[in-house]
């Protein structure tokens, strides 16, 4: 501001100057006159221009002394004021810049690495305000920028209780992306309902998975109809919820998602995600929409009844060597035809007191979403309803029955002496002969599992 009044000043000073050469030279011509009245008008106008620069010398002079008397902030001072800083923007829900050797520091050089995922590692770190944070490293080449963008893009805007919150991001020229988000001690939820070898005989109560059903439940409702874009998340699963110091249910990792318009029905893309949580219309290359989130919450609500995979090998009806597939969903639907649902609970909570009817409630709602026609499966908003016994829904019947297509089409009925796509059913466990045979066993073992379970 106070440049661009000095230059108009100069500018008006340039003006009566040129104003009052061109009177003295027509009213005095070339004559002494003229000359002296010129040397007396240059000579006022240097000491002018002398005097003003001095005086803003002085002035520049004074404010830095003033700055310098002004008492220095001690070491607890300044991080009181970051401290308050940080809290300010953690609030307004603002997501910061790092830089790249900030986030060195706070992880100690990106040593301790909590999770890997197909779309990057997760290193725990702490900030120098002392919050503990999760930088998660977007790695590769073509789609570095795409996965970034996207997570930014779905979670940068949209602030809800349920969904972790992203505190930063760093980028880095010709480099990995970096994205900060806030710490969760517990991990992920499939640490909590499927038995861990060594993990300290970790496992949710009954009523704890029913509200962490409930928590991602609201999440996706959010996301789906009341964010100004719909936010479709495409890769839900229980490795990407997440559980706080409450154990409650947050959802996380947004590389993935998708932004709709509100009037978009569908939107065709890529197959992405995680085989084993894909809605069947991926398959069919129909586009997606926010039903496939449906799909994908149904079959975690599976596994959190379960305890377990929705598919993997148990031991057959004749014990010894043999085995058998096992899937989840289709066994859910035979036992809530037979009203006996609450066989599939996990054997771990068959001890504690389970309310029964919730056992049955949640079931239902897990068959619901898993339709594999996406106008027959409901909202999210629906589904939240149906979860806590509004709008309507004080019981929530099984659905019809469903064709089952994966199913069929995987040949994954345990009665049949063949496996996946005709491959021969599962091998004997240890110590059986026949390695040609056991080697093609294995192959439908491992499509079964890669496809349905994604592991």
């Amino acid at each position: 501001m106070e440049g661009k009044k000095a230059k108009i000043l100069a500018g008006v000073a340039a003006v009566v100057f040129v104003a009052l050469e061109l009177t003295l030279f027509l009213s005095f011509r070339l004559s002494r006159p003229f000359y002296l009245s010129t040397a007396v008008i240059l000579s006022a106008a240097l000491a002018g221009t002398v005097t003003v620069l001095l005086c803003h010398a002085l002035s520049h002079h004074g404010r830095a002394e003033r700055m310098a008397r002004r008492p220095v902030l001690d070491g607890v001072e300044e991080v009181s004021v970051r401290v308050e800083y940080s809290y300010f923007r953690k609030v307004a829900g603002l997501p910061r810049r790092f830089s790249l050797e900030a986030l060195s520091a706070a992880t100690d050089g990106f040593q301790y690495v909590v999770g890997r995922g197909s779309s990057g590692t997760v290193f725990k770190g702490i900030l120098d305000d002392g919050t503990p944070v999760a930088v998660k490293r977007i790695d590769g080449s073509a789609h570095v920028d795409k996965e970034f963008r996207s997570e930014v893009s779905a979670i940068g805007s949209v602030q809800h209780v349920s969904l972790v919150r992203l505190l930063g991001f760093c980028l880095v020229r010709n480099g990995p992306r970096f994205l900060v988000y806030e710490y969760m001690e517990n991990g992920s939820l499939d640490r909590w309902i499927f038995p861990q070898h060594g993990a300290g005989g970790r496992c949710l109560t009954w009523v704890q998975r029913y509200q962490v059903a409930v928590d991602v439940a609201k999440a996706l409702a959010y996301l789906h109809h009341d964010c100004r874009a719909k936010v479709v998340h495409l890769d839900v699963k229980p490795e990407n919820i997440l559980l706080d110091d409450r154990l409650r249910g947050m959802l996380s990792d947004f590389g993935l998602s998708t932004l709709m318009g509100k009037e978009q029905s569908r939107v065709v893309t890529t197959v992405r995600g995680t085989t084993g949580y894909l809605a069947p219309e991926w398959l069919l290359g129909a586009g997606v929409t926010e039903k496939s989130d449906v799909y994908s919450y149904g079959m975690v609500l599976m596994e959190l009844l379960g305890g377990r995979r929705n598919l993997q090998a148990e031991p057959g009806p004749s014990g010894g060597s043999s085995r058998r597939w096992s899937y989840l969903p289709k066994l859910v639907v035979e036992r809530a035809r037979e009203g006996r649902v609450v066989e599939v609970l996990d054997r771990r909570l068959v001890s504690s007191t389970v309310d029964e009817a919730s056992v049955r409630r949640l079931a239902h709602v897990a068959l619901w979403c898993a339709q594999e026609k996406p106008g027959a499966r409901p909202t999210m908003a629906r589904v939240v309803e149906m979860l806590e016994a509004r709008g309507g829904a004080a019981s929530v019947d099984p659905p019809p029955p469903s064709d089952m297509v994966l199913v069929d089409l995987l040949a994954l009925d345990p009665t049949q002496t063949t496996g996946p796509f005709g491959l021969p059913a599962l091998p004997p466990g240890p110590g059986s002969a026949g390695t040609a045979a056991s080697s093609a066993m294995s192959m439908g073992e491992s499509f079964a599992l890669s496809y349905l379970s994604g592991r």
